[in-house]
C-alpha cells in the first residue's frame, strides 16, 4: 500500500476505536434499559453494528500488520510505471486525457483517479514506459492509450 493508504487506514482505525466503539457501547447500554432483549430491535441493531465495527477493526489491524508500505518517492525509477506512480494517459480514440495513480486495493477510488494495482488497466500499464502504447480490451470494445506522463509523488 502507499503511504497515503496506510495513513487513511490508521485514521479509520483511530475513529473506530476512539469514537465509534464507545458510541455503540453506550447505545447497547441504553437499549438494554428498554427491557426484554429478545424483542428489543434497538438492542439487536446496536449489537449488529458492534459486530461490524469489531470486525472492521480486526480487518484493518491485520492489513496494517501485514502491509508492505511503498514510498514511490524513494525509489530510483524514471519513466517506468510502477505501483504508486501517477500515470497520464492519452486516449488515442477520442484524444481525451485521463490520469490515474496506481494504489492498493483498500485505497482505490476510480472517481478520485486512484486505480487498484489489481485492476486490468493498471496491470496493462505496470512496467510500461513513457510513449508506450496500451491496448486495453474491455468487455465489448477496445481502448487504445499512450502513456504521456509518469510522476512519482
Amino acid at each position: 500500500m502507499t503511504i497515503n493508504g496506510q495513513l487513511s487506514l490508521r485514521e479509520e482505525l483511530r475513529t473506530l476505536k476512539s469514537e465509534d466503539r464507545p458510541t455503540i457501547i453506550k447505545a447497547i447500554a441504553t437499549a438494554r434499559e428498554f427491557g426484554d432483549l429478545k424483542e428489543n430491535a434497538e438492542y439487536h441493531a446496536a449489537k449488529e453494528k458492534q459486530s461490524f465495527i469489531e470486525g472492521r477493526i480486526k480487518n484493518i489491524e491485520s492489513k496494517l500488520s501485514n502491509a508492505q508500505v511503498i514510498d514511490v518517492t524513494t525509489l530510483n525509477i524514471t519513466d517506468k510505471v510502477v505501483f504508486g506512480s501517477t500515470v497520464c494517459l492519452l486516449n488515442l480514440d477520442d484524444k481525451s486525457k485521463v490520469t490515474y495513480k496506481i494504489v492498493g486495493e483498500d485505497e482505490s477510488n476510480i472517481e478520485k483517479g486512484l486505480l487498484s494495482y489489481k485492476a486490468p488497466l493498471a496491470k496493462a500499464m505496470i512496467g510500461k514506459n513513457i510513449n508506450d502504447f496500451i491496448e486495453f480490451n474491455m468487455q465489448d470494445f477496445k481502448k487504445n492509450f499512450e502513456i504521456i506522463k509518469i510522476e512519482y509523488t
